[in-house]
């Protein structure tokens, strides 16, 4: 039941991860890559996409707020919403994303949680009207969640957009199917700036292969890369 997962992200031409920091160019600005980038984004037709808890902290913004009284909550996993058609999904294993509302962009919000999270912040999430899938063993099991995911929401079509470790963590579990990496003329070059992609010390070599299915020039000087990812 696992969905077909696609990574779509932006880059610069050294692999960062944060536009802000990127040269500028005279074949367009950050503002134009990352509408490009969106407009991508609606071109795969995703059912869902998934970030990390700091980029879904950025979008959310909201602090914590547990009810009073928590009562009975429901594990593993708690849909407030099964017929959304489109799905915000946030990887937070030790339960410290807070939200204001149900969705993001009107994409219902699920929440991935490590086993320890607390029933308070369970609570909070379910008054909230967010739905979660608690994980049942000690290190989180992406494709079991995955599945869950695939199961009970119907989710066949999900869009990995970051940040770097999420990234990782999912291509080291041999859970992504293609690569869409958007290229813009830029550079960072900060010593020790972030790749939009990072596993550990170890990295992914061995881990999988790439196979490049397409390549194409766009606007505003950007390179739409497209790959196969396999086994390593």
């Amino acid at each position: 039941m696992k969905p077909h997962i696609i990574c779509h992200m932006l880059a610069s031409l050294d692999g960062s991860l944060h536009p802000s920091r990127y040269t500028a160019s005279r074949d367009g600005t950050r503002a134009e890559w990352s509408g490009l980038y969106e407009q991508i984004h609606g071109d795969l037709r995703g059912d869902a996409w998934i970030v990390g808890r700091v980029t879904m902290a950025e979008m959310s913004k909201a602090g914590a707020h547990p009810p009073a009284h928590a009562g009975k909550v429901e594990r593993p996993h708690h849909f407030a919403q099964r017929d959304a058609g489109t799905y915000a999904v946030a990887l937070d294993t030790s339960g410290k994303l807070h939200f204001a509302k149900p969705d993001v962009g009107g994409d219902h919000v699920v929440v991935l949680l490590g086993r320890d999270v607390s029933d308070s912040h369970l609570a909070e999430l379910a008054a909230d009207g967010v739905s979660y899938i608690v994980s049942e063993t000690a290190e989180i099991d992406l494709a079991a969640m995955l599945d869950v995911l695939g199961r009970e929401l119907s989710i066949r079509r999900l869009l990995l957009e970051g940040g770097a470790g999420i990234n990782g963590s999912f291509f080291a579990a041999g859970l992504v199917d293609e690569l869409s990496l958007l290229v813009a003329p830029a550079l960072d070059a900060r010593a020790g700036n972030q790749g939009f992609v990072e596993f550990g010390e170890s990295g992914l070599a061995g881990k999988m292969q790439l196979s490049l299915t397409s390549c194409e020039t766009l606007a505003h000087g950007l390179i739409h890369l497209r790959y196969a990812v396999s086994p390593g």
